[in-house]
């Protein structure tokens, strides 16, 4: 008898575990995209950059197994959402770059 409750209690808590050690999903997941090493005046820098920002936008849309025309179709939009917001950005950051940097030096003192 005794050895069946603790089979039970074994059993009860491998059930419960797994079940609590996975994280939640992210309401709104997101990566930040580095591109401090591109030279983003570049033509091969800004490629690299839409290359790195495609991989973002995979991994932070997720997929959907093939089943699922739903999901797919979610993904899909998913996607072309979040591209066209990261692509819009990433525009930016290279005008940014292409356009030549003014210093600024102002004396400290009074």
């Amino acid at each position: 008898m005794q050895k069946l409750l603790i089979l039970a209690a074994l059993a009860a808590t491998s059930a419960v575990q797994p079940a609590l050690a996975q994280p939640a999903p992210l309401a709104n997941p997101s990566v930040t995209v580095q591109h401090s090493d591109l030279d983003l005046s570049t033509e091969a820098g800004a490629k690299s950059l839409d290359r790195r920002i495609w991989r973002a936008v995979v991994e932070v849309c997720g997929t959907a197994p093939d089943y699922d025309l739903q999901g797919k179709n979610d993904v899909r939009q998913c996607r072309a959402d979040t591209r066209q917001f990261a692509s819009a950005q990433a525009e930016q950051v290279i005008a940014d770059a292409t356009r030549p940097q003014m210093i600024r030096v102002s004396s400290i003192r009074k």
